[in-house]
């Protein structure tokens, strides 16, 4: 799909904050209320806008310990893929899970509340699920920077 500057502009005014009024929206674009709510509809339903959701404050909701797990399975079989990707989806404690290429087959992004709770998610959780080898774990000493802004 190709975007002109106004479906540029619009989606990166709803990234920054999607709570904003269509009509206030139509003022920051010069459009009517119309061509706005016509524009997101057209977006949300070409796939391009898929969810709307609220960022939450990690440190208010006591999960700032973050951690990276590079993970490793044991043999490269599709069901042994499969069953690892199932199994780790429904961990809560699993932000993000990625597979990648290079030593290590999967990257996590773990947020919990703190050491502790980071060694018994890896103990009860994580390493109880078969095909894993090895892990390689990472935490975060400062977040740098952190952005859900996806330019177009």
């Amino acid at each position: 799909m190709t975007f002109d500057t106004i479906d540029k502009q619009l989606i990166q005014l709803l990234q920054t904050d999607s709570k904003q009024t269509n009509k206030a929206l139509s003022t920051k674009l010069n459009l009517s209320v119309t061509a706005v709510y016509e524009r997101i509809k057209k977006l949300e339903n070409q796939g391009v806008i898929s969810r709307y959701v609220a960022m939450v404050n990690k440190a208010e909701v006591q999960k700032s310990f973050v951690a990276f797990c590079h993970i490793k399975l044991v043999k490269h079989s599709q069901d042994y893929v499969f069953q690892f990707e199932k199994e780790v989806a429904n961990l809560n404690e699993v932000m993000e899970c990625y597979h990648i290429s290079g030593d290590y087959d999967y990257l996590l992004k773990v947020l919990v509340k703190d050491m502790e709770a980071f060694r018994e998610f890896m103990v009860n959780k994580l390493t109880t699920i078969n095909h894993i080898g090895s892990t390689h774990s990472m935490f975060v000493i400062n977040e740098v920077k952190h952005s859900t802004v996806v330019t177009v």
